[in-house]
């Protein structure tokens, strides 16, 4: 049976359902010894911004998880009542916030990379960013890096 030596993971969404995921798997590879990186792109930036990574919510409209219709997950205050449970329940299972994690995986010696056309996308620069991030690096960049790896598209 053949292992996995390495994990390439895309975070692309900026919602905690959207970014946790792909931390998790992070977190696991390297507790594996796997090596892992991550590459932020899209509103998955959020993740690594330095002035949003602290304010991520649960996305409550359209999420079929939630079990409640779509307008109501749109009604004032829900996504920050959700996002509260959410947290409350992660925090009563010592499971990090965003920052904490980030911080984490990055100790553990993954890569923390954002998508270039992403950040040109949004007007930001390195140091809109938290400072585990190593580089701003293109698609091409991230697949060069990525060779050889199982890529996971969060």
């Amino acid at each position: 049976m053949e292992s996995i030596e390495k994990v390439s993971i895309i975070i692309s969404k900026g919602s905690l359902e959207g970014i946790y995921p792909g931390l998790i798997m992070a977190n696991g590879a390297r507790a594996e010894g796997i090596e892992a990186d991550l590459f932020f792109t899209f509103f998955g930036l959020d993740a690594i911004h330095a002035k949003r990574h602290e304010h991520i919510k649960l996305a409550t409209v359209g999420n079929p998880g939630l079990h409640f219709a779509t307008w109501a997950g749109g009604l004032p205050g829900v996504s920050s009542l959700m996002t509260h449970y959410m947290e409350h329940k992660m925090e009563a299972l010592d499971i990090p916030s965003i920052p904490e994690f980030i911080e984490m995986i990055s100790d553990t010696g993954a890569g923390i990379y954002a998508c270039q056309a992403s950040v040109d996308l949004f007007g930001l620069e390195k140091n809109d960013l938290v400072p585990q991030v190593q580089d701003i690096i293109t698609v091409g960049e991230f697949y060069e890096r990525a060779a050889g790896s199982s890529i996971i598209f969060t």
